[in-house]
């Protein structure tokens, strides 16, 4: 049997509920491949219609949706609430996608008369969706990276079905999301094999999932090791399909000493914000912190440490995360790294975590380089951009790079741009990493480890195209032309 448990207290929560056997796995795929049979080659409105109701199923039972899963992740109500309305915005916002056509994007190249190279018959090249697609929950985002997640409404409104693995750390929360979708499809006349649920412990279902010769797409949020492992069976398949799979990341925060200096307590107050922030349980939270060894540069630590020393986060998801960080940082120290800011581990709620160490040695050791997924940032001092732009290359990929003093154009500014924007999907230029606007520019996906496909997103109006796969249609008949890239 499957456990929830309290986020705050460890203690069981709710009834203990069952993992999926193989029977009803097997069923929930045959019933999304059905399904899809004829969603495939639904128009815009009836996307739209049940990308809609889905996000009004979840707004209507906000309040016992926001409870449960308060009691199994710790986020609190305000954070939650939050990412619930993030969730019905973006089913909302696909479901606007899909209504004006973004989901038929095509290309209409006319016939030219004459012999090749130069004469060519009539082509469209339209784009199809992919199949059946395998969504795997994540831990941190139990709404938005969830049942009814960007992946869930990108895929509907590419016209694909969806079959989620719900993430043991919310059990609950899932399956009363999934019950109120369920409703809102039957509602709606719809076949409820377009959105189908599995859960388990372990990687048996998961795996099993993305082998499934019916499953034609993945797609994952979680931990390297854990995405790796599916992107592989993905791979490894008859047939392989596309994995994508939304990794680990350190997020780098490069700040030049004259940028510290004008930001003042302002960005100290900011960057210890974002540390903490959710205890640090984002993706995107910033790991690594690159300065170039000057007075302030120093001065601005100081004062972060003791900002730091304010914070007081909250409990992590689940036992196993705590245990992850703290194993995370003894390695760090073990590595090399000195601790600024190491508190007494606590049973339940983590300290803030700070420690520095020179290039060269975080270019060294392979410990320093690895994500600490929680309230924890390490300090890589620079004596050069050259040794910046070092440390950077070693980072290898990442969600996010941050830029703080690049206003002014020069080489060196050149040259910083130039190492960001080579390993990194987003490149910030103010503010911190943590926030992922859900809007037409975004891109959430970059270099391995940070992601298994960096040219696409999970984030953002893109997300969608993700779930297609182009296909030319030469001299077609008139009836298909005027589809318009719809499919039949």
């Amino acid at each position: 049997m499957l456990q929830s448990f309290n986020a705050r207290t460890q203690e069981p929560f709710g009834a203990a509920l069952a993992p999926t056997t193989a029977a009803e796995l097997e069923a929930a795929i045959q019933a999304a491949d059905h399904a899809f049979d004829t969603w495939q080659a639904s128009d815009g409105n009836t996307r739209a219609k049940l990308l809609n109701a889905l996000a009004e199923a979840i707004e209507y039972d906000r309040e016992k949706l926001v409870e449960l899963a308060d009691a199994e992740t710790g986020l609190g109500p305000v954070r939650l609430n939050g990412e619930l309305d993030r969730t019905a915005f973006q089913l909302r916002r696909f479901a606007t996608l899909a209504q004006n056509g973004g989901a038929f994007a095509f290309t209409d190249d006319p016939a030219v008369a004459g012999g090749p190279p130069v004469g060519h018959p009539h082509m469209m090249r339209v784009r199809v969706p992919l199949g059946p697609v395998a969504m795997f929950s994540a831990s941190n985002f139990p709404f938005a990276f969830s049942v009814l997640g960007g992946d869930t409404a990108s895929a509907l409104a590419a016209g694909c079905s969806v079959v989620v693995k719900a993430h043991s750390g919310h059990l609950h929360t899932s399956q009363r999301v999934f019950e109120q979708a369920q409703h809102a499809i039957e509602k709606l006349g719809m076949p409820k094999g377009l959105l189908q649920m599995v859960q388990g412990a372990g990687n048996d279902v998961g795996v099993n999932l993305i082998k499934h010769p019916r499953i034609a797409a993945g797609a994952f949020t979680g931990s390297t090791r854990g995405g790796a492992a599916l992107r592989d069976a993905a791979r490894a398949r008859v047939r392989p399909i596309p994995f994508y799979g939304e990794l680990g990341s350190i997020n780098p925060v490069v700040a030049t000493p004259a940028a510290l200096k004008v930001g003042g307590d302002a960005l100290v107050q900011t960057l210890a914000g974002s540390i903490t922030l959710g205890c640090g349980q984002f993706c995107t939270n910033p790991g690594l912190l690159v300065l170039q060894r000057s007075a302030e540069s120093t001065e601005f630590v100081n004062h972060l440490v003791e900002a730091l020393k304010t914070q007081k986060p909250h409990a992590m998801l689940t036992k196993a995360m705590r245990q992850s960080l703290d194993h995370g940082t003894a390695a760090q120290l073990a590595a090399g790294a000195k601790a600024l800011l190491h508190n007494p581990v606590n049973d339940i709620n983590p300290n803030p975590y700070l420690a520095e160490v020179d290039a060269k040695t975080f270019m060294a050791q392979h410990a320093l380089q690895e994500e600490v997924f929680g309230p924890a940032t390490l300090i890589v001092w620079t004596d050069s951009v050259d040794e910046t732009l070092d440390v950077l290359h070693t980072v290898g990929g990442t969600l996010t790079v941050t830029l703080w003093g690049a206003e002014q154009e020069s080489a060196d500014t050149h040259r910083l741009v130039r190492g960001a924007t080579a390993i990194a999907g987003r490149v910030l230029f103010a503010g911190v990493p943590t926030g992922v606007a859900v809007t037409a520019a975004q891109q959430h996906g970059g270099p391995w480890p940070s992601s298994t496909e960096p040219m696409t997103t999970s984030v953002g109006d893109a997300a969608v195209d993700r779930f297609l796969r182009p296909v030319c249609l030469q001299d077609m008949p008139a009836w298909l032309y005027k589809r318009q890239g719809q499919p039949c």
